[in-house]
């Protein structure tokens, strides 16, 4: 059961990141196009892609540390016996859990002291983008407890490589 919710929190997780591409890409090109060709350009759209853009960066971080695709610096603790290298990637562990929790944290703060502020074009609560901080911070927490092991052991989901599309 707790396979099929992990699968779940995945599937939902990356169709968000996707949804937010998708109506980023398609707002910047309706865009360009009403620009060139009608002379008109969309005030609000700007607005959105950017916040869009932080909603993706930060839900896609979790995605990311499941494949291992962030950038880590490894060889001083490759260079570490077997034993060692397990304890210093519990260190690590422990270190980014303690981070996200704080920015969670944080970041509530952030997007409640930020709320009865309007944003630029929309006029919506200013808090709402900023909720992407703690709302993406916990979901990297959550992705973070539920790969521990394989995190520790340095096992990472395989994607398929883009390599092999272009041949």
């Amino acid at each position: 059961m707790l396979a099929r919710a992990e699968e779940t929190l995945v599937w939902l997780n990356r169709a968000a990141v996707i949804a937010l591409m998708a109506t980023m890409a398609l707002l910047v090109f309706v865009n360009v196009i009403s620009r060139y060709v009608f002379n008109h350009s969309i005030i609000w759209v700007e607005e959105v892609t950017q916040y869009e853009m932080i909603w993706v960066t930060y839900l896609g971080a979790g995605l990311a540390l499941r494949e291992g695709r962030h950038v880590a610096l490894e060889s001083l603790q490759d260079l570490l016996p077997l034993s060692l290298r397990r304890f210093a990637r519990i260190f690590i562990w422990i270190a980014m859990f303690a981070f996200l929790i704080a920015l969670t944290v944080l970041g509530f703060m952030m997007s409640a002291f930020t709320w009865d502020h309007e944003t630029p074009v929309l006029n919506m609560h200013a808090g709402i983008p900023y909720l992407a901080i703690p709302i993406g911070a916990l979901l990297f927490a959550l992705h973070l407890v539920l790969i521990a092991r394989d995190f520790v052991e340095k096992r990472f989901e395989q994607v398929e490589d883009l390599e092999a599309y272009a041949e």
